[in-house]
């Protein structure tokens, strides 16, 4: 069979909307020349859209005109990398998921350790952000807590009454080995992340052996600047918070 006849086999039984790229094509090494060549004729006759390098998908044509895959599918390309997370979202766009922010932001943050995400997602343009440690689907979590904390005095609209609030809730839904995780993925954060993370920690009871391990991570000298007094949040003088 011709590759290009191959390609045509296998896109018939793709659903329209679906995402898809060589490995889901079935191409062999020796294929993938012959069969990129397929592909950008496929797209330029209409059969095919080209998502990004590398991807495709099925124009869906409704009453409205033609729809492109929704806005997570293609996002899902910048995040994951064979089958793996290998970045996420944060920045404005997690903190109005998350409901500290109701600002929609104009472009989407996506944080790596070792690659730089760029692009565009529909009208949305992708931009990177850093991540301090590497990204995988069991970490997110924790990363989106120490990025809230990162980032509290710049989350738009966001009171830092109910940014505490929001942080002491989510903590205390974590056990013992969560909260361990949450304090060793901290320690790769920078020394104010840890400062805060470590006042809230002290502040709620946990175990000392562990928000010890951030005490003794920073500079006992250092100030940390977030607007928040001891009314707000009892352990901040402790942990030189202002």
């Amino acid at each position: 069979m011709k590759v290009t006849d191959k390609i045509v086999a296998k896109i018939n039984r793709i659903d329209t909307g679906d995402l898809f790229g060589y490995d889901t094509l079935g191409l062999t090494s020796d294929e993938v020349i012959a069969g990129s060549k397929a592909l950008s004729r496929l797209v330029d006759k209409g059969i095919i859209r080209r998502a990004r390098k590398g991807y495709y998908y099925k124009p869906k044509v409704s009453a409205f005109g033609e729809q492109k895959p929704r806005e997570d599918v293609l996002l899902s390309l910048y995040l994951f990398e064979k089958n793996k997370q290998v970045a996420y979202v944060t920045g404005t766009r997690l903190y109005n998921r998350l409901g500290l922010t109701t600002q929609i932001p104009n472009s989407i943050r996506v944080a790596s350790l070792d690659k730089q995400v760029k692009g565009k997602v529909g009208n949305m343009v992708v931009k990177p952000a850093k991540s301090y440690v590497k990204v995988t689907s069991d970490n997110i979590k924790y990363l989106e807590i120490l990025d809230v904390i990162k980032d509290l005095n710049t989350i738009p609209d966001l009171q830092k009454s109910d940014g505490l609030l929001y942080l002491k809730k989510v903590i205390y839904d974590l056990d013992n080995t969560q909260i361990n995780k949450l304090v060793t993925y901290g320690r790769s954060y920078p020394p104010k992340v840890r400062a805060l993370l470590g006042a809230l920690l002290e502040a709620m009871n946990a175990n000392a052996f562990v928000y010890g391990i951030l005490k003794k991570s920073i500079n006992p000298s250092s100030s940390y600047e977030y607007g928040i007094s001891s009314t707000l949040l009892s352990t901040a003088n402790s942990w030189n918070i202002v």
